[in-house]
């Protein structure tokens, strides 16, 4: 019996005793984890044009450190999609950031129009600043037209507004829209001065970390170097041949739109030229390490986020198109840039207290003629061209002139003004347009906007076109081309409609918090901002309609 006591008194004595070692586990534990575990700095990079396929066009040609480090530490989402038209930069890069679409964040165009007045609106116009850095009129920026909230604003919000946040791109839109409204700065490229810009809505006066950078005079080196292929031409095997002048578009002074390119000829003073070449990206990721460095990003007690849109590839598509050896040399050029700028994160952040996405904010278009070279049915349709004819029926039944001002995006911008002042009927005037319009051949439909809900078109349409209508900055009747046909030149490439070559969108997470991986399910470009709030534990922008990618998230 004393023996059963015995066995039972040592029993209850190792149990309360690893009780308590436990308890004082959890405890010390608790006591370690009193701050809530995130990344140290936030990158979001945003590749202007990238088509999803060039993720792999290419894969063969990439380097370990750029996209393949991506693809292979990483988690990508393979099947991701625009989930509005029209697909530009201004309502991509603002679509990332927000979750949002045009219907609710505002941005309906790079530029659009104000139905009320009719006057036209640069997406980031704002004429209430001054230019810092400049004395261009290209400082007349800021981000008073975005009407909802970005990832980066609820993260200024979240921390008080200790967290740092910076956008920068060569392109005024593609670092004031990500970065936000509560942005610390956002940077953009001057072309009349070479340097790096900003408006008095962040500041009076550019830091002096960026005054020195722009005293380095970079443009002006990198455009003193030409532009060669990294590799022999005759690899570019995935490209046409490089004196393709029916698909290409060349420089202003050059011969034929052909490799090497000799900017340090052709740019006689205009460091604008910059753009157009892959070095626009090389000085765009020089001066993201040059933010991270002058603004300590990264070393805060908050997270930090620095938003990078890299343009040059937009600019290079457009006046190249995607089968060309620019725009390839463009890509594997952009690929030991990324190595080299994540190589620097790891020695400035420290390889794994970083997080990263990578995405585009549109894809692009074959180009017309190429396609129909080989047999593939395309065309140009010249929107310009429509926009005559219809003005010139609607004068001859209405008596009054120009009551199409405009088919931007497309889509037919009436006179509003000029419909009420003579008080005519905007719904006959709208019917006449669209049958005009339907009966063209490029067209495959023209929507009455505001009865989209009712048309006879396929269910994934109505929706983008539902997205992308905001009563106060679209126009009110959508045309839908038949697919490979765009609005636009006979050279290069361009964007803008709800065909795959312009939705179908890469988009690819590394870093902390990230798992390893790839997703086939349709994912949405609106469910990265929900997945980026939700993996630094803050609240969705406030016009979020997408929902955090789980499968990415450790």
């Amino acid at each position: 019996m004393k023996i059963r006591y015995i066995f039972l008194f040592a029993s209850l004595f190792i149990i309360f005793n690893a009780t308590a070692q436990t308890h004082k586990k959890v405890i010390k534990a608790n006591e370690q984890n009193t701050t809530l575990a995130r990344p140290k700095l936030m990158v979001g990079l945003v590749v202007d044009q990238m088509r999803w396929d060039y993720l792999y066009r290419y894969y063969d040609r990439y380097q370990s450190g750029g996209f393949k480090r991506l693809l292979n530490d990483g988690y990508t989402c393979d099947n991701t999609e625009i989930d509005y038209i029209p697909t530009v930069t201004a309502a991509g890069h603002t679509c990332i950031y927000t979750g949002s679409v045009p219907a609710i964040h505002g941005i309906a165009g790079n530029d659009f129009i104000i139905q009320a007045t009719g006057k036209s609106m640069y997406c980031t116009d704002d004429s209430t600043v001054t230019p810092v850095g400049s004395n261009s009129k290209a400082g007349l920026m800021s981000p008073r037209n975005l009407l909802v909230s970005t990832v980066t604003d609820e993260l200024r919000l979240a921390t008080n507004f200790r967290s740092k946040v910076i956008g920068i791109a060569l392109k005024d839109r593609g670092g004031i829209l990500p970065a936000g409204h509560a942005a610390n700065a956002a940077y953009w490229f001057d072309d009349a001065s070479g340097n790096w810009i900003t408006s008095s809505y962040y500041m009076s006066d550019l830091p002096q970390w960026l005054k020195s950078f722009n005293a380095q005079k970079n443009p002006e080196k990198y455009l003193k170097q030409d532009w060669n292929t990294l590799y022999p031409i005759n690899t570019y095997v995935q490209s046409a041949p490089d004196n393709s002048p029916k698909y290409e578009g060349k420089f202003r002074g050059a011969d034929a739109p052909t490799m090497p390119v000799l900017t340090s000829k052709l740019y006689n003073g205009n460091l604008g030229m910059i753009r157009s070449t892959p070095y626009g990206n090389s000085l765009t990721l020089d001066l993201a390490k040059a933010a991270i460095s002058g603004e300590n990003l990264g070393k805060n007690v908050v997270t930090d986020f620095l938003a990078v849109s890299l343009s040059s590839t937009d600019y290079v598509g457009h006046q190249f198109g995607p089968n060309s050896v620019e725009i390839e040399d463009t890509y594997l050029r952009l690929d030991r840039d990324l190595a080299s700028f994540f190589n620097y994160l790891d020695a400035t952040v420290g390889k794994g207290n970083y997080s990263v996405f990578l995405t585009a904010d549109h894809g692009a278009a074959h180009n017309p003629t190429f396609l129909m070279d080989h047999n593939i049915p395309a065309g140009v349709w010249i929107s310009g061209k429509a926009r005559q004819e219809m003005n010139k029926i609607l004068e001859e039944k209405y008596k009054v002139k120009n009551l199409v001002i405009g088919m931007d995006n497309y889509q037919v911008n009436l006179n509003n003004v000029m419909i009420k002042k003579n008080q005519l009927n905007e719904d006959a005037i709208k019917s006449d347009c669209i049958q005009y319009l339907q009966q063209l051949p490029e067209v495959a439909y023209a929507i009455d906007m505001q009865q989209t809900q009712n048309a006879s078109i396929p269910a994934q349409l109505k929706e983008k076109i539902i997205n992308g209508y905001n009563i106060d900055h679209s126009g009110v009747i959508q045309v839908i081309l038949k697919p490979a046909y765009f609005s636009g030149g006979n050279t290069g490439t361009t964007h803008g409609t709800w065909n795959p070559y312009d939705t179908h969108i890469p988009l690819v997470f590394m870093g902390w918090g990230i798992k390893h991986g790839r997703l086939t399910r349709q994912t949405h470009m609106t469910d990265i901002a929900a997945t980026v709030a939700a993996l630094l534990h803050i609240q969705e922008p406030n016009g979020c309609i997408g929902v955090p990618i789980s499968e990415v998230l450790k």
